[in-house]
């Protein structure tokens, strides 16, 4: 008696139809893996920096994923007759959506919200000798500790960090940046035609929806700040206990401890010279 075998099923979350003969398929093919890999830069970014801002940009993201699964179920449109075998409905695409969502927002950030102050340079001679008393470097901490109170080495530890910030993008660059994560997301979005799984009525409709909560997002998050709820959230002890930060605007997601870093250095280069 022959044992039954279960038929196995394909985990549709990566399975992506293309032609193997065709190089631009191809192509389009790893262009529809985007959205998981932002996905995974998410998660990457925000537990090493634990960082507000990424937090928050996540949040909307997913947000805009759960609008896309509503509107997917109320318009009902399917997908085109050549990617019938894809599941659920067409309109509006989402892997649209979750493209031009992220490269709105990140272009935002960039350009209206991001403002990096320029790095004070004049501190970095001060640094060697750090920890060992000499003038100008911790033993000013100490100084000021006596002369104006509790506050003073917090204020001092401030400059120290500004002292090795890197030098911050310019216009320019934020702009150039914002524009290739643009150039991105309408390639993925292209994609989505080209393999036949939307129509470009569908792929304009996820690229309209995207903007338009990436647009609202913004404003969200605008308010939250202005009217001091995300400082306040910022304060509960099990954010506390995350370690949960809004930083990104006055320090550098590689900034973290590099000043620390950089007083070492110098110490031993000082210790070498003497």
């Amino acid at each position: 008696m022959a044992e039954e075998i279960t038929p196995l099923a394909s985990l549709s979350l990566t399975h992506v139809y293309y032609d193997p003969s065709d190089p631009i398929s191809y192509v389009c093919a790893f262009l529809a893996l985007v959205p998981q890999a932002l996905c995974v830069v998410y998660a990457t970014l925000f537990w090493s920096s634990r960082e507000a801002e990424v937090l928050l940009m996540f949040a909307g993201q997913l947000v805009c994923e759960g609008l896309n699964f509503v509107l997917k179920r109320l318009i009902k449109e399917e997908r085109p007759p050549r990617m019938r075998v894809g599941k659920g409905y067409g309109m509006p695409s989402s892997h649209a959506q979750f493209a031009f969502f992220w490269a709105v927002a990140l272009g935002l950030f960039l350009v209206v919200r991001h403002r990096p102050k320029k790095p004070i340079k004049s501190l970095k001679k001060n640094a060697p000798g750090a920890s060992e008393g000499k003038p100008g470097d911790s033993t000013v901490v100490k100084a000021t500790r006596s002369q104006t109170g509790r506050l003073a080495p917090i204020l001092q530890s401030a400059k120290d960090v500004e002292a090795y910030a890197h030098q911050p993008w310019s216009l320019l660059e934020r702009v150039v940046a914002s524009l290739a994560a643009l150039a991105l997301a309408s390639a993925v979005a292209w994609s989505r035609i080209y393999l036949g799984y939307h129509t470009p009525k569908q792929v304009l409709a996820g690229c309209i929806a995207g903007s338009g909560c990436a647009v609202v997002w913004f404003a969200v998050t605008y308010a939250l700040r202005e009217t001091g709820l995300l400082a306040l959230a910022l304060d509960f002890p099990v954010v506390r206990w995350f370690r949960i930060r809004d930083l990104v605007v006055e320090e550098d997601l590689c900034q973290a401890g590099w000043e620390k870093w950089e007083d070492r250095r110098l110490v031993r280069e000082a210790r070498k010279k003497a």
